[in-house]
């Protein structure tokens, strides 16, 4: 009989139990011992509410207090040398390693961290040398394995695997010339064999190995490393169960079914066209193939009736024992459940699926799939199906004005009405200086302001008390940016409550939740906004603050949006209409906004659009289509404006280096590139390509060095990133720090 599966669980806990536990223990008011205690009563609760659910293989090691990636650093004892030698507790070395630490005479930053694959969840980055000595120093697998062993729950360990392991580190300070993480393995190899063995001596039927980079084009040269490692793996392991998720085998299938394990996992939410020729590769093997069914990685609801019918292409090949029905990925990326959401209309519920309920429905396919003829099973799949049609019915008459909108989008509605080098003559109505300085946008959101904006959820005070309250915030950012001497300004964005959220409560089709909360990181949890329909602007969104702020200086005012891509890729899409539409739909929505300020008085206005690098498809050969409708949005949403207004977009911690030439194609007037941590790396991408438009590079000491490929007319200073999460005492340090740096520049580059 096909069985049922859930890859992964979030770690959260249902109502954020293990976020606060973490920072109550980083302040000191947590011990250990109740620390340890939340972690497990959580990881209690998510095994025994998957059992209730009928759920037959349940996660165990995915559970963690900071990230999974930085667990296994720290089981095999890839850790720097900068965390050792402190005389720190393995647990704080492991939270020193996530998130630094400035305290008690230790002094160390963060390690680095990456986006994981092309989700909004952000893993701590593993450094690994040619020196490295790698050994099993903890096994936090095996113990929480024994752990819901011992409450009677039989779990399937997961585990990352060795060679996506080596993939996503990198190579340590000091390697050998020319070391690659991967060169590794040799070493590495004897640690996870040491692993599986103590989970099958436990007695772990099974265990899952994680390798999504499988769907990467890197995969493809890693054919020899798989051969080698599962060769060995094998020989002691449990059964396993080679996962892959995020997106396409491709030609990687071709070597990845004929590796020494008992299952193949593929991901059918991503990529659903990758069913045939998988089981065409795995019909004469042996191997168990599992379904990735129920998508790990939205909040829809599953269409059931149509996962059935793709699941039994599997089934009728291979027949009902060699095929699992599982989620497409851990489902870490959804929130925990439904039943947390008090204020979501009947309605709404009924579109949406969280972690638990995808455990329903991943039961419910197994069954199906097994030729169930229990009345419950028939139930659930006819009033799943009455859903469904509920929701497409919805979908169908949600907003015609703006589909025609779209519709009607013309070439001529991505273009600036004149060559940058018109506009530029235009923009010198802005009374800029040579090197002028700027904000990338938001300043301090203090404690007083994040106090206002929870009185007036609670209706402690009025409107009109809050907007009085924002005035003066404004007015003191205002002063202080005079006083400091920059020369373009911006409100400070005090109303703000957070850059994509903020304008999806004021754009039309849009949801929020009370409680469906996600981890991006750590002990970052954050509620995506979700689009459940055609978006629209029904009234301008950010002209007053703008509009107030110009009324209180004679220096120009910089208007601060977030771009289309970026509110998109931070958000739950639809899964109805593509992500071109979507992101079509809030680009014309920007465009009033864009179009408003400059009637306002607002000639130079900011886009953001951090998010633009992140969205990439997994591969290469998708990228083109990405990257052009990505930049059509942005172009769409500025190319309303006037010759003399300026737009400007900001870009940041990511390596743009790849897509210059689609940074390039935006044709904003001014572009902000995060340059602290990867200058040279920016650098090199002026060489090769060049930009004739202006740009803001981070500081003094990279001003001289963006000067050997800029003219000094077309450069900006700011900060490397927006000031919200900083003290006002930095933010000082900060500005002061660009003003001076702007001065030397026009001293030394007159």
């Amino acid at each position: 009989m096909v069985t049922s599966a859930v890859l992964g669980f979030p770690r959260i806990g249902a109502n954020r139990e293990v976020k606060k536990a973490v920072e109550a223990y980083w302040a000191g008011k947590l011990s250990v011992e109740e620390l340890t205690k939340v972690a497990a009563d959580v990881r209690k609760t998510s095994w025994t509410s998957l059992k209730e659910r009928g759920v037959d293989s349940i996660p165990s090691g995915d559970f963690t207090l900071y990230d999974h990636v930085l667990d296994f650093s720290l089981d095999f004892n890839v850790i720097p040398q900068r965390y050792q030698g402190h005389n720190l507790s393995d647990l704080d070395v492991f939270f020193a390693m996530g998130r630094g630490r400035q305290a008690q005479g230790v002094d160390v930053p963060a390690s680095e961290m990456k986006k994981w694959f092309d989700s909004n969840y952000h893993y701590v980055v593993p450094e690994v040398s040619d020196t490295t000595d790698f050994k099993l120093k903890s096994n936090h697998v095996l113990d929480q394995y024994k752990e819901a062993k011992a409450l009677g729950i039989e779990t399937r360990p997961v585990v990352l695997g060795p060679i996506s392991y080596l993939v996503l580190s990198k190579a340590a300070k000091g390697s050998a010339a020319g070391f690659e993480p991967i060169k590794a393995l040799s070493k590495l190899l004897p640690v996870y064999k040491e692993l599986l063995a103590s989970l099958k001596a436990a007695g772990a039927a099974w265990v899952q190995v994680d390798e999504p980079i499988l769907v990467l084009d890197a995969g493809a040269a890693r054919a020899a490393d798989y051969a080698t490692a599962y060769g060995e793996l094998s020989q002691v392991a449990p059964k396993i169960l080679l996962t892959t998720y995020f997106g396409r085998l491709d030609s990687n299938l071709d070597f990845a079914a004929k590796l020494p394990v008992a299952g193949l996992h593929i991901d059918l939410d991503r990529a659903p066209q990758q069913l045939d020729a998988t089981v065409a590769a795995l019909k004469s093997t042996s191997l168990v193939l599992s379904l990735g069914l129920v998508s790990g990685r939205n909040i829809w609801k599953t269409d059931l009736n149509a996962a059935v019918g793709l699941g039994s292409k599997a089934v009728s090949a291979l027949g009902s024992d060699r095929v699992v029905a599982a989620t497409s990925s851990s489902v870490l990326h959804t929130p925990v459940t439904l039943a947390s959401e008090k204020k979501l209309t009947a309605e709404q519920k009924d579109w949406f699926s969280f972690a638990l309920e995808k455990a329903n429905e991943v039961a419910t396919l197994a069954a199906a799939l097994s030729g169930s003829q229990d009345a419950k099973v028939t139930a659930a799949l006819e009033e799943n199906k009455k859903s469904i049609a509920r929701r497409r019915e919805f979908e169908h008459t949600s907003d015609d004005v703006v589909r025609k909108r779209v519709a009607a989008i013309k070439p001529e509605d991505l273009q600036r009405k004149s060559p940058f080098k018109v506009r530029l003559e235009a923009q010198k109505k802005l009374n800029l200086p040579k090197f002028p300085t700027t904000t990338i946008g938001s300043f301090p959101q203090t404690k007083e302001i994040r106090s206002a904006r929870a009185k007036l959820g609670k209706g402690e005070i009025t409107e009109a008390e809050y907007d009085e309250f924002i005035k003066k915030e404004i007015q003191l950012v205002v002063d202080f940016q005079e006083k400091v001497g920059l020369d373009l300004l911006v409100h400070g964005e005090p109303e703000r409550n957070d850059m994509v959220q903020y304008f999806g409560e004021r754009f039309n089709g849009f949801v929020f939740t009370q409680n469906a909360w996600v981890q991006s990181y750590g002990s970052r949890y954050v509620r995506p906004p979700i689009i459940v329909s055609d978006v629209s602007r029904p009234r301008p969104v950010t002209v007053q603050w703008s509009q107030y702020a110009q009324s209180l200086t004679k220096k120009p005012m910089k208007g601060m949006l977030t771009g289309p891509v970026t509110i998109l890729n931070w958000s739950f899409p639809r899964v109805d209409v593509s992500r071109k539409i979507q992101s079509e739909q809030l680009a014309l929505a920007l465009r009033d906004e864009v179009i408003d300020l400059e009637k306002a008085g607002i000639f130079a206005i900011q886009v953001d659009e951090p998010a633009i690098r992140e969205g990439l498809p997994l591969r290469r050969v998708d990228w083109d289509d990405y990257l052009t409708w990505a930049v059509d949005s942005f172009r769409l949403a500025t190319a309303g404006v006037e010759d003399s207004t300026q737009t400007h977009s900001h870009f940041c911690y990511s390596d743009f280096n790849d897509i210059f030439p689609s940074i390039q194609r935006l044709d904003a007037d001014v572009i902000s590139i995060e340059a602290s941590k990867s200058d040279m790396k920016l650098l090199s991408a002026f060489q090769q390509y060049g930009y004739a438009n202006q740009i803001g590079p981070e500081i003094k000491d990279r001003i001289a060095a963006m000067l050997n490929h800029l003219s000094p007319e077309l450069l900006f200073v700011n900060p490397d990133c927006g000031l919200k999460t900083r003290g006002w005492k930095e933010t000082e340090t900060s500005l002061q720090n660009v003003v001076n740096a702007a001065r030397w520049a026009r001293e030394t580059y007159k």
